[in-house]
């Protein structure tokens, strides 16, 4: 899907997003500036807020990534995103949405720009090793709802020198930019698909294929990053309660790992 670049808004739009979604299950909201749209969803969350709630900023300037990082959203550039869901599951399966949403962004962005976008495990879309998107799933303290955030380097067209080799956006990919109405909204109608088999049938059964054809770490050697214990082995894939599956290299046994429970790191590189 080719875009002018003269059509490309500096600004996010809710209403051309609206204009290009499948389905009338989303609600969107739009600031342009905030300190994080996870903080957003989640009061609005705390206050009643629907499922399908939908959190839009242009610029964030506190965007939380995982494990505390901070995520960066320069203005005009990237996709800042977060959204209210009230699934009706245990909690020990919460960790899952986190990989459906990383399967639609994956999706969506593929279907914009053919970019060949991958899944660094358990919350990264990758391309040529480095990363696109990144994604922080969140929980209300009363367990009743949980915020999927989201970034993605849209078109950005430079990282520091700390960042450059890790990251990567579509622009930088393609040399082309893109409309991030559009981006958004193909995310989100992917989302809604595979989350709607998710909620079907409580895990990742109807969804394994998909996930595991664009898994980068699949058929690699990864470092699991233990607290008390690391160890490297080969990545064969996932189960249908998204745990990465990991023969260890010191006595061939696969470790079951739980996604948010550790750091998984390419041996040879980010992936």
């Amino acid at each position: 899907m080719e875009i002018l670049e003269e059509q490309i808004s500096n600004y996010l739009n809710a209403a051309h997003i609206r204009q290009n979604l499948k389905t009338d299950n989303w609600t969107l909201h739009y600031k342009e500036s905030l300190d994080s749209t996870n903080n957003w969803a989640k009061c609005e969350a705390a206050g009643g807020a629907p499922e399908g709630s939908v959190y839009l900023a242009d610029t964030q300037t506190a965007g939380k990534g995982s494990r505390g990082r901070a995520w960066g959203s320069p203005e005009g550039t990237s996709i800042a995103m977060s959204m209210v869901l009230r699934p009706q599951i245990e909690l020990s399966r919460v960790p899952m949405v986190t990989l459906v949403l990383g399967l639609a962004a994956a999706e969506g962005i593929r279907a914009v720009s053919d970019i060949e976008t991958s899944i660094k495990w358990p919350n990264d879309v990758v391309c040529d090793g480095r990363k696109l998107c990144g994604i922080l799933t969140e929980m209300g303290a009363d367990g009743k709802f949980i915020v999927p955030g989201i970034g993605v380097n849209v078109n950005v067209d430079h990282f520091s020198e700390e960042l450059a080799d890790k990251a990567t956006s579509m622009y930088l990919l393609t040399g082309k930019r893109y409309d991030r109405d559009l981006v958004t909204a193909e995310i989100l109608n992917y989302f809604d698909r595979y989350y709607r088999i998710f909620l079907q049938t409580g895990d990742l059964t109807g969804i394994m294929d998909q996930y595991q054809s664009i898994l980068a770490n699949r058929g690699k050697m990864v470092r699991v990053l233990l607290p008390e214990n690391p160890f490297n082995g080969l990545a064969t894939g996932i189960d249908r309660m998204g745990r990465l599956l990991v023969q260890r290299e010191d006595n061939g046994k696969v470790e079951k790992i739980f996604a948010g429970e550790v750091s998984v790191r390419g041996i040879y590189g980010y992936v």
